[in-house]
């Protein structure tokens, strides 16, 4: 069944981000249509897509590659946001508001991307253990 998205922090955080993202496009000019806008749409898409769907592997390698796209997608957004703010599309509040709803979640990404590398390894290791065990009995 896998882990459920909806419970993880980090997947609240990225959905709150989506949100005010979608709330602040509104104020970009028509022109930006496909470029900004659109770019900083699927970005910040991304990254609360990338945690939800990397919750229905069971292995934990394919959940940490997507937690990556996440995190390689909420950059982007932090390189769009500095677009906007410095175009002048959007004010330097509401520019810092976004930003730091960004930074923490990005801060909270990283963390948990940390935790979840940590269990791959504990389980690898284990894994080795387990394997030499099984080798030294059957000899």
């Amino acid at each position: 069944m896998g882990r459920d998205f909806k419970n993880l922090q980090i997947w609240q955080l990225s959905y709150q981000f989506v949100l005010d993202c979608y709330r602040l496009l509104n104020k970009l000019p028509e022109n930006e249509e496909r470029n900004i806008k659109d770019q900083l749409r699927r970005a910040a898409t991304s990254i609360t897509l990338n945690i939800a769907e990397g919750c229905s592997y069971r292995s934990n390698k394919a959940f940490l590659n997507h937690l990556n796209y996440a995190y390689g997608s909420a950059k982007e957004c932090d390189v769009l946001l500095l677009l906007c703010k410095d175009l002048k599309y959007i004010s330097y509040d509401e520019f810092h508001q976004i930003a730091a709803a960004l930074d923490k979640l990005k801060s909270f990404l990283y963390r948990f991307m940390l935790s979840v590398q940590k269990e791959i390894l504990h389980n690898q290791s284990n894994y080795s253990l387990n394997k030499d065990l099984v080798v030294q009995i059957s000899k």
